[in-house]
């Protein structure tokens, strides 16, 4: 028989080069002895385990992979879910600060970020990247085009406001949803790099 088709497919946190990928376990009625990691429909890599990293990217990419597992009897299962996902764009070369603050109701919440150039050249095209602790969605931003996949999210400046000159801000927001506990995010990056938090 052939091994059951790998699920639950997802992406770890990456660099500009990798990205990471997990998978649930297939099974077997002999044994499953390892899985083919397919991107855009071509065989990349193969992992023993449940997990497997592709390295040799290039930075702000997405990436489509697949995931198909084989047994010991020469078996070959369907191939998994496909998933999109993202390589992390270049390092900026400024320098950033980053404060957040949320107003939370029982379900929603309102979120506000203030973004700072604390470097010495300008932020260009500028885009922040953070993630949330878990059940937190965003429901409508502005001051930038927001966009979420899983827990992590995305902003990107706008016309007016994608360029920050050495020492200026911009504040950007957004409405979302929550389920439990509303917990702060402790990371940003803007463009690749790591802001300080403010």
């Amino acid at each position: 028989m052939a091994p059951t088709a790998p699920t639950g497919l997802e992406a770890g946190t990456g660099t500009t080069t990798t990205i990471p990928l997990r998978w649930t376990a297939s099974t077997d009625n002999v044994a499953v002895t390892g899985y083919d990691v397919y991107r855009a429909g071509t065989l990349v890599g193969s992992s023993t385990t449940p997990s497997w990293t592709a390295t040799g990217l290039s930075p702000a990419t997405s990436y489509v992979f697949t995931v198909v597992a084989k047994d010991a009897a020469g078996n070959r299962s369907v191939a998994s879910t496909a998933l999109t996902a993202y390589t992390a764009p270049d390092v900026a070369t400024g320098s950033c600060a980053v404060t957040y603050a949320a107003n939370s109701w029982s379900s929603g919440f309102t979120g506000s970020i203030r973004i700072t150039n604390t470097g010495t050249t300008a932020l260009s095209g500028w885009t922040l990247g953070f993630a949330f602790a878990g059940g937190q969605t965003v429901t409508q931003g502005w001051s930038a085009t927001f966009s979420q996949t899983g827990p992590t999210v995305t902003a990107t400046g706008l016309a007016w406001n994608s360029t920050l000159a050495p020492g200026a801000s911009t504040e950007i927001g957004f409405n979302g949803s929550h389920t439990g506990t509303n917990t702060a995010p402790t990371a940003f990056t803007v463009n690749g790099a790591a802001c300080a938090v403010r």
